[in-house]
């Protein structure tokens, strides 16, 4: 369990910002925080990781205090057995890619976990070379490698996939899954992505000017009504297009773009670069606009 009672006044581009975030993060879940440039994301990030120190309030985690302003409590991020992996990767340009692993060992620590890392992040063709050789994706397998390397508690994942191409990405989500579920971890994600946090996200915290407005699942953040259907895509809508008494609907889905039938109540507030949800049932699908 992962409890936090922040306080801290920040400075936002519209001016001073009063910071104020109590939630509780279970075990095991991979949730994610989601709001606009400036809602606090970052700096939640940076307070739990011990890199911004918080004018008030605690944190705590599985039992242990790791902040606490009235006891004067504040462990410093190498105590913090946290992983964090930033959306520019932040390797050593002049390092190989084990070495940048290497590096990333805390003292006293085994370091059989790279070759492990090595191998389950298939990097075992990547090891020797440096990171100005590597493409985003392969950079970007590198950087969780070597959050992990510390074995810490939790992960921190902020925006890390947002510069990538689509079809990257979509590989990249799976491994994200994989290491969380094979690592046991406790995930905290940034996202903006609809797509990656439908597929990732157990729970959703909503963050506007540095408080929560809205928390749940990803189907009760975003989707007005309750939907049911065994298949559940989303995508943007490029195209919305009349044609008799209906209306054809063309979104991108992934890197697929698929037409859908549509009637004039379901397009009524639709227009295109709106996010969407496709939900099939019996093999009629449906599209629901998302907030």
């Amino acid at each position: 369990m992962i409890t936090l009672d922040l306080s801290k006044k920040l400075a936002a581009a519209t001016g001073a910002m009063q910071l104020r975030l109590q939630l509780s993060i279970e075990a095991g879940q991979l949730v994610t925080l989601y709001g606009k440039s400036g809602a606090g994301k970052t700096s939640t990030f940076r307070m739990l990781a011990g890199l911004l120190q918080p004018d008030d309030g605690r944190i705590e985690v599985a039992g242990q205090t790791w902040f606490d302003a009235p006891r004067k409590i504040n462990l410093t991020p190498q105590q913090r057995k946290i992983g964090y992996v930033f959306q520019d990767y932040a390797l050593f340009p002049n390092m190989t890619i084990r070495e940048n692993l290497q590096f990333a060992v805390p003292k006293n620590q085994n370091a059989k976990i790279i070759a492990e890392l090595i191998e389950f992040m298939e990097l075992g063709q990547l090891q020797n070379r440096k990171p100005l050789t590597l493409s985003g994706g392969q950079k970007q397998r590198v950087a969780l490698a070597r959050a992990l390397v510390q074995q810490p508690k939790i992960l921190l994942l902020d925006e890390p996939l947002s510069a990538l191409d689509s079809s990257i990405r979509l590989k990249l989500q799976d491994y994200l899954l994989q290491l969380h579920q094979h690592y046991e971890l406790t995930t905290i994600l940034i996202s903006h992505d609809l797509g990656e946090i439908f597929k990732l996200s157990d729970r959703v915290y909503q963050l506007e000017a540095g408080q929560i407005i809205a928390q749940g699942t990803p189907d009760e953040i975003f989707i007005q009504k309750k939907v049911s259907g065994k298949f559940k895509f989303t995508g943007e809508v490029l195209k919305i297009e009349k044609e008799e008494i209906v209306y054809i609907v063309t979104a991108l889905v992934h890197t697929n773009v698929v037409k859908v039938i549509a009637q004039t109540n379901e397009v009524k507030d639709l227009k295109v670069g709106d996010k969407v949800m496709l939900v099939s049932k019996a093999f009629n699908p449906m599209l629901y606009k998302l907030a």
